[in-house]
C-alpha cells in the first residue's frame, strides 16, 4: 500500500520537477529501433557536434531528431536562459507509440498485415 492519500502522493511527485530543458515529439512515424540508431550517435555529445552528425546522417530519423534538437536548444535559451555554447545532449530516448495496422492484399484472396510503427522521441539537454 502507498503511504498517504492520493493527493499527497501526487503533490510529492510534482514537487520534484525536472528543470532541464527538453523537447518531445509524439507519434513520430519512425519505428523505435530506427530512431535509436540515430539517438545513440548523438547521446552525450555537445549540441554543435550533434547537429553536425544529424545534418550529414542519411537516415530519415535524423531529420526529425535534428528538428527536435533545435527545439530543445530554443527551449533552453528562451525558457531557462542557458548559454547555447555550453549545452550537451544529456538524455535522448525513444519509446514505442501506437502501431497503425494496414492490410496488404496477397495471392489467392489472402491479406497480409503491415505494421506501421510510431514512436515518442525525447531529447533532454544540460549545461556543462
Amino acid at each position: 500500500m502507498a503511504k498517504g492519500h492520493r493527493s499527497q502522493i501526487k503533490r510529492e511527485r510534482n514537487a520534484q520537477k525536472d528543470t532541464r530543458p527538453s523537447a518531445k515529439v509524439s507519434y513520430a512515424r519512425i519505428p523505435v529501433q530506427k530512431a535509436c540508431f540515430v539517438l545513440d550517435a548523438i547521446r552525450g555529445k555537445d549540441v554543435q557536434t550533434a547537429l553536425g552528425i544529424l545534418t550529414y546522417n542519411p537516415r530519415y530519423a535524423s531529420s526529425v531528431i535534428e528538428k527536435l534538437l533545435k527545439s530543445a536548444v530554443a527551449n533552453a535559451e528562451n525558457n531557462n536562459n542557458m548559454d547555447t555554447t555550453k549545452l550537451f545532449v544529456e538524455e535522448c530516448y525513444a519509446n514505442q507509440g501506437p502501431t497503425l495496422k494496414r492490410i496488404h492484399p496477397r495471392a489467392q484472396g489472402r491479406a497480409y498485415r503491415i505494421l506501421k510503427r510510431t514512436s515518442h522521441i525525447t531529447v533532454v539537454l544540460n549545461e556543462r
